[in-house]
Parts: structure tokens; sequence; C-alpha cells
């Protein structure tokens, strides 16, 4: 064999190595969700490309979720975006037009563009930086879910709750449905907690569950586009 065959033998070599390393480090998981309750949901989430962590390789699972994490959980996650929406005049608005603290260059401004306009109630007010609330985030996820996967309206039982009197007013309705459809259990005092903050790793395993129930629900018809008047910016 000549010197430039054996060159190329090389490169083909170095080449396969180099993509074999760039596809395992794609597929592996995280690397700090040891001994993690839930690592092996939030693994799938990333190997579906579903949830990103602070790094390529960190999680950084018990860190406390921030609005800005919640909501690009929620979109990512539920893959939620803009494409079946059409607006007045093509007039398209910016994250920074529905939410004044939220700038349009930020990582997670088309999070809240795409959760807010497939109908996730997110407040006007919303800061992202701040922690975010267990009913919040239970909240957020559950009118996704629903919207999404174009769920049916269902009568609900209401759960027994025993700190039910500590839930926002405006979060309950999506909270007993959330209990309703098994996506969030109680605790063992039938507590929902719902001013607690969350880790990362928890509201990670909460949308697990979510994108797996949507899973195993029957293909429903296709929802119809929201009226695009509601979708121009004030």
């Amino acid at each position: 064999m000549n010197k430039k065959s054996i060159s190329s033998v090389l490169a083909v070599s170095v080449l396969s190595l180099s993509l074999g390393g760039q596809l395992f480090a794609a597929g592996a998981g995280f690397g700090d969700l040891q001994g993690v309750t839930g690592q092996e949901k939030i693994d799938s989430l990333k190997s579906e490309g579903l949830v990103k962590g602070v790094s390529a390789t960190m999680f950084n699972p018990q860190s406390v979720l921030t609005n800005a994490q919640g909501v690009q959980f929620i979109a990512g996650g539920l893959q939620l975006s803009l494409a079946a929406i059409t607006f007045e005049a093509g007039k398209v608005p910016t994250a920074h037009d529905l939410f004044p603290a939220v700038d349009n260059k930020a990582w997670y401004a088309e999070a809240f563009l795409n959760a807010s306009l497939n109908g996730v109630d997110i407040p006007k007010s919303v800061d992202p930086s701040a922690k975010m609330t267990k009913e919040a985030y239970v909240s957020y996820l559950m009118q996704a879910v629903e919207k999404s996967g174009n769920l049916p309206m269902i009568k609900v039982v209401p759960a027994a709750i025993a700190d039910e009197d500590q839930i926002t007013p405006e979060y309950q309705g999506a909270i007993q449905r959330a209990i309703v459809r098994g996506l969030v259990p109680l605790d063992a005092d039938g507590k929902f907690r719902p001013k607690s903050e969350i880790t990362r790793a928890q509201a990670a395993v909460m949308l697990y569950d979510a994108v797996e129930y949507l899973k195993q629900q029957p293909e429903a018809p296709a929802p119809s586009a929201p009226d695009s008047g509601d979708q121009t910016a004030e």
C-alpha cells in the first residue's frame, strides 16, 4: 500500500472516530443526574430533543425553576409553534409586545411567544427571572397539553385538596384537571402545595408524564386556527 492510500485510510478512520464520538455525545444522557428521581425520564426527553440542559452534558436538576425555564420546558417539550396560526396582514407580534419584561433577543423569547399564542395564559407582567411556583407551572403545562392535544373538555369531579384555599383562583381549574387526568399527584397529606418552588428535575418529570399522556390519547381532529384578530400586538 502506498503512502497516499495509507493517508486516506487514516483520514477515514479519524473521521469515523470523530463522528462516532459526536453521535455518542448527542445520544448520551446528562452527566449530573446520578441518584436523581426521574433520571430515565429526563434522559429520555433529552434523547428526543424535547428538553435542554444548562449545557450539553449538565442539567442542573436541583436548581429551582425560573419562569423562563418553565415556559421553555413547556413550549419545547410539547413542540408548540406558530406553524398553524395565521396573523392579520401577516403581522406577527414579538415576545416583547406581549410581555414587556421579555427581551426579544433572550434565549427564552421564542418560547414565551409560542406558548402564549398557543393558548397558554401567561400574565403580561411576568418576570422571566423570577422563580416559578408549582401552581403556575402545572397550570401552564395543563393548558398546553389540552391545546396541543386538542383534548375534549371533561366534566371534573373536583379532587379533595387539603390546601385548596392556598391555590390562586385562576389556576384552580387547570390544576384540578391535571390531578383528575393523573398528571400530577397530591402528596401524602393530600396537599398540592401550590406556592412551593419546584426544581428543574421535578418540572422535567411532569413534562415527561404529560408528553406520554398525549401519546396515549386517540388522534383528535386538528383544532381550528385561532381568530387572527386576537393575534395582533396591542
